[in-house]
């Protein structure tokens, strides 16, 4: 994929050398841990996006009973519904849409990652972050090509069992309340699946990434959404 040429070289060289680096301490799990680290430092820089989703649920959730009654008052008329629903949320200085941000800001680098594991060559040279495993298990082969009765299979296993467990705590946390709000309970478990058919390095930045979300709604809940 032309666009990412440049991102993926630069990933690989990034985590090619945190693995270097990493080997004495971690020895045949080097690899791993570099896209460990390289996936926190991704939900570092995004940060500042997760801080204004917490304020936008803080908004939301003040605003939840004018949006119920604005709702059942515009029930049968949809254009004036989505005006009103409008001018209360531009009146907030938010959106429904607040709390994708930093979803939405993180699928590039998981992209980044996704390609890197799947190209033989980067910039035009061997792609030695293929030459990695995690307990035997090459970091660029997924689960079916791994194969379902294999050995290889059971790390997959464990990444899929935490993969779900991350999803459950995190659905159990969703404060919206109707369709949108079942939609949101439901959205997390689609990293599990997704998981199965991606590189295990894929899967190891979805693990990291999605745990750090659940950890950083935690504590921005306590402390940005609770000041409401």
């Amino acid at each position: 994929m032309f666009l990412l040429d440049v991102p993926v070289s630069i990933t690989h060289d990034l985590i090619g050398s945190l693995a270097d680096a990493l080997t004495p301490v971690t020895g045949g799990l080097a690899a791993t841990a570099a896209i460990v680290l390289f996936t926190a430092a991704v939900r570092l820089l995004l940060v500042p996006l997760a801080v204004v989703q917490a304020r936008g649920e803080r908004a939301r959730l003040r605003l939840a009973p004018k949006l119920r009654a604005v709702q059942e008052k515009h029930a049968r008329d949809p254009e004036r519904l989505r005006k009103e629903l409008a001018a209360l949320y531009a009146a907030e200085g938010t959106s429904p849409f607040t709390g994708c941000l930093p979803a939405l800001a993180q699928w590039p680098f998981f992209a980044v990652m996704y390609q890197l594991f799947i190209s033989a060559t980067v910039a035009g040279h061997q792609n030695l972050l293929l030459a990695h495993n995690l307990l035997g298990v090459p970091l660029g082969q997924n689960l079916l090509s791994v194969g379902l009765l294999s050995s290889g299979s059971l790390v997959f296993l464990v990444l899929l069992v935490l993969l779900a467990l991350v999803a459950w705590w995190s659905s159990r946390r969703v404060t919206a309340e109707g369709p949108l709000g079942n939609v949101a309970r439901l959205l997390p478990f689609g990293t599990v699946a997704f998981a199965a058919f991606v590189p295990l390095a894929a899967g190891v930045y979805l693990l990291t990434s999605t745990a750090w979300a659940a950890a950083e709604r935690a504590i921005l809940h306590r402390r940005v959404v609770a000041a409401a």
